[in-house]
């Protein structure tokens, strides 16, 4: 495979410029360990099938560069901001600014949210005017994340979320896989499988270069590029009998991916293996594989008869990829394994603390709040909202009601409590989609849009697609082993940096609950979920 998405050289003060390499050798990013500098700046950047691409970036590489760590690893990123300074900024912390500022998230990691681990509060300023023109040294942060021994091995991903500039860099680019490694990589049958990246990212480009996002539809206006591992529609060979493994990330910040693999010859057999970073029981057969915005998968794919097939997604035009199926067969084929070592062991409604206690959240929007350039009102409602400016008054319009508080602890969550949510969207649009995701720790959908799964499936981003009516789930969840504030939010990121994010702080057992949880029909008739194997989830 090749090696790609490195710094070839240098083109002037601050601006690096790269290489993505492409053609029959499949692209991949470049890899790194646990010890690491992440270098931010602006870089050229060839995109193969596109063109120069001018945008932040990590090293210089679309995506960055593939972090692989184990259980029981010290996570230690060195953060070069090589941006240049912040225009100033006067809009209110729910509008779009401070795009040369950054942060770090590891999305999904079950890792600590404060200190300077996987803390999105943190803020990585550039060098000021005054301290660039002085020579000052372009400034470092360092994230220090110590990864559970046994946390669950899987795909990750990482990304910058500074609340009001998070959209505009993940569709300039910046974003890397994160891999842990562990017990699922030791199945025999999985041991002898390519390992590939897949990362789908989703760039929004005019003439070269990401749009300053200044109005409400600036960013979402502009035509979508999706680049596989930093090109457009890159070449993967498979043998006839051959497994690959295929590690799938939706980078993306405004369009969920339906995934499907077929050629002339039929479809390819897709065979996912994990969700969300958390390895099922079983392999499960997919026709249809599908992603919300933040979301991964891990698939094995057997070669097929001979012939060209295509990854394609539902409402994107082109192939996303290219898998030519050619050479010796390999026989006898690759087997497949018949069984997992299961990520996560399941909850039920038994584990509940408080079996009456739920929590809810809806995702709402209230159009024409605040008039231009940002007229749209991004709300998170239900049980928690943030509270009104006027309670009294006109809920629909009001400037503070459900939107991100920064000072505002929407939900005090105590260690050691298992808790049900039922999330749902009202958008009655189907094209409209409010990805739900809570930081810290993975979620267990038990039921989607009133109907039970049997198994549940552990996710840390859920899709919630609009409709008569919208999308709703519900699951279960379990605080674990760290305390500290962080977030849940759409991870539609444009509607996250406009206000749909809610404060959470997880804290220990006997610190206060939030009073405010609503009461809720209990769920009746628990499942033999630690019985059974896995089963396709029906959405």
């Amino acid at each position: 495979m090749a090696a790609a998405a490195g710094v070839t050289g240098r083109a002037g003060a601050g601006r690096a410029v790269a290489t993505v390499a492409a053609g029959a050798d499949f692209p991949q990013p470049a890899v790194l360990g646990a010890e690491a500098v992440l270098d931010v700046r602006f870089a050229d950047v060839a995109v193969p099938g596109y063109g120069t691409v001018t945008t932040r970036t990590y090293n210089a590489g679309i995506p960055g560069p593939t972090l692989r760590v184990r259980g029981g690893d010290v996570l230690r990123l060195t953060q070069v901001n090589g941006l240049p300074p912040n225009p100033p900024h006067d809009g209110g912390h729910n509008r779009p600014h401070d795009a040369n500022s950054f942060n770090l998230h590891t999305h999904g990691m079950h890792v600590p949210p404060s200190g300077d681990a996987d803390n999105v509060q943190r803020v990585f300023v550039p060098r000021t005017a005054e301290e660039a023109d002085e020579g000052a040294p372009e400034p470092q942060y360092l994230t220090t994340v110590e990864i559970p021994a046994g946390h669950p091995a899987g795909t990750y991903w990482y990304h910058p979320h500074l609340h009001g500039a998070t959209a505009t860099q993940l569709v300039g680019g910046m974003a890397g896989v994160l891999v842990v490694e562990g017990d699922v990589d030791e199945v025999p049958e999985i041991r002898a499988a390519a390992d590939l990246v897949v990362c789908v990212n989703e760039l929004r480009l005019k003439d070269g270069t990401v749009p300053d996002f200044t109005t409400g539809g600036s960013l979402a206006a502009v035509p979508a590029v999706l680049t596989v591992n930093g090109a457009l529609n890159p070449v993967l060979a498979l043998r006839p009998g051959e497994v690959q493994r295929w590690r799938l990330v939706a980078a993306t910040a405004f369009t969920a991916l339906s995934l499907q693999v077929h050629g002339e010859p039929g479809p390819l057999e897709l065979y996912q293996i994990a969700q969300d970073g958390v390895t099922f029981a079983a392999p499960v057969a997919r026709d249809t594989l599908g992603l919300a915005m933040g979301n991964r998968a891990d698939v094995l794919v057997r070669g097929g008869e001979p012939g060209t097939y295509e990854l394609r997604a539902d409402g994107v035009d082109g192939p996303l990829m290219t898998v030519e199926v050619a050479g010796d067969p390999v026989d006898p084929p690759m087997d497949l394994p018949a069984a997992l070592p299961q990520g996560k062991p399941y909850l039920d409604e038994n584990d509940l603390t408080d079996p009456g206690a739920d929590r809810e959240v809806v995702f709402h929007v209230d159009p024409g709040v605040f008039g231009q350039p940002f007229p749209n009102a991004y709300r998170m409602l239900g049980s928690h909202p943030t509270p009104a400016a006027d309670p009294g008054g006109d809920l629909t319009r009001d400037p503070a009601y459900g939107l991100f508080d920064p000072d505002h602890v929407n939900h005090t969550l105590a260690l050691g409590t298992v808790e049900r949510w039922t999330v749902r969207t009202d958008e009655d649009r189907p094209e409209f989609n409010h990805p739900f995701h809570l930081h810290t720790n993975h979620v267990l959908v038990t039921h989607r849009n009133g109907v039970r799964l049997d198994p549940p499936v552990w996710q840390d981003t859920i899709g919630l697609a609009g409709g008569s009516p919208g999308d709703s789930v519900t699951f279960l969840v379990k605080y674990e082993d760290f305390t500290g504030r962080t977030v849940a939010h759409c991870h539609q990121l444009q509607h996250e940096d406009l206000g749909m994010m809610q404060l959470v702080e997880y804290v220990e057992t006997g610190a206060g609950q939030s009073s405010s949880m609503v009461k809720s029909q209990t769920v009746t008739g628990l499942p033999s979920w630690r019985q059974v194997s896995w089963a396709a989830p029906a959405w």
